[in-house]
């Protein structure tokens, strides 16, 4: 775990290998947000690359949205989300809760047209299922709202996991 003064000695390379995968394979955010280098604390730089999320286009958002895997899928994903998704026991379905999972999601990316997202550090298997339940009732906007908010709590727990 680095200091956010270890942090802020990086070089250009060595901050984007530390954070370029904060937000789920985008690393622009990084690229934008290393240039207010130096940052006064976790929260600052969290601030900083929260707001080059929201300085982007609809587009730029949604593909950011489009970039995250749908929960309990068996797919490659980046190593933050492999274990974030095993903390609550996504890794571990039984076959039942794996197609109803599946449907599940491909309800909601019917709907969407991008994938349900959700923090699911701390959460188990059972909430997750119901937040899904709940949310697909939503409308788009709503869900893309809540979508970016979810991805903002994400990459907060992941900085916390780097930078004391």
């Amino acid at each position: 775990m680095l200091t956010i003064e270890q942090l802020n000695k990086t070089t250009e390379h060595e901050f984007m290998e530390l954070l370029g995968g904060i937000f789920e394979h985008s690393p622009w955010v990084a690229e934008k947000a290393i240039h207010v280098k130096p940052f006064s604390s976790l929260g600052h730089l969290y601030d900083e690359m929260v707001s080059v999320v929201e300085q982007a286009t609809e587009e730029q958002k949604l593909i950011l949205i489009k970039a995250h895997p749908n929960l309990g899928e068996r797919i490659e994903m980046s190593p933050d989300s492999v274990n974030e998704q095993a903390g609550a026991g996504l890794k571990n379905l039984t076959p039942e809760e794996y197609d109803k999972f599946s449907t599940l999601n491909q309800q909601y990316m019917d709907k969407f047209a991008f994938p349900f997202i959700l923090a699911v550090k701390g959460k188990n298997k059972h909430q997750i299922y119901e937040a899904m339940e709940q949310r697909v009732q939503n409308q788009r906007e709503t869900e893309f709202q809540t979508a970016m908010k979810e991805i903002y709590k994400i990459a907060l727990l992941r900085l916390e996991e780097k930078i004391q």
